[in-house]
């Protein structure tokens, strides 16, 4: 969402407007989460008289629900980020526990490659199954910038 405000032709104004809206949005969210988990683990602990825990399981669950389950741009940036992170600690618990092999090498640079990979192809064959930021993002960055008719739109801003 920010990144396609940035590269979008909208006032300075409007942009601003959105990142003050987009801020609150996303700090309001986080707060209301943050207050319904510790209530209820500390209903939990209190109900149980110890912390088990499938108790941060059940608490973040219904607070993801209730706050983060509403389909909106600020929610969908949160939890993407976070089902990466998740991915990338899942993998390493994996190795830790033996369920999966530990790798030999540092597989980040696998990772990158595929996951550029795939966005690229998905760019350029199934453009519309794209997040319409992201493909925003990436039509500028790679079609409109193979027209331009001066320095100053190859340089700064295109828009073919």
């Amino acid at each position: 969402t920010f990144t396609a405000y940035t590269f979008s032709s909208c006032s300075l104004r409007d942009k601003i407007r959105f990142i003050l809206r987009a801020t609150y949005m996303h700090s309001r969210n986080l707060a209301s989460f943050v207050f319904i988990y510790k209530l209820l683990m500390a209903l939990q602990s209190w109900a149980s008289g110890e912390q088990a825990q499938w108790h941060s399981l059940l608490a973040a669950f219904i607070g993801g629900y209730f706050i983060f389950g509403e389909n909106n741009k600020i929610n969908q940036q949160i939890n993407l980020y976070l089902l990466s992170r998740i991915l990338m600690a899942l993998c390493k618990v994996g190795a830790e526990e033996g369920v999966i092999p530990a790798p030999r090498h540092d597989p980040f640079p696998l990772f990158g490659a595929l996951v550029w990979a795939i966005v690229l192809w998905l760019f350029e064959h199934h453009r519309a199954s794209l997040q319409p930021s992201l493909r925003s993002s990436m039509t500028y960055l790679y079609k409109d910038s193979d027209v331009f008719d001066s320095l100053r739109n190859f340089l700064l801003y295109n828009r073919a």
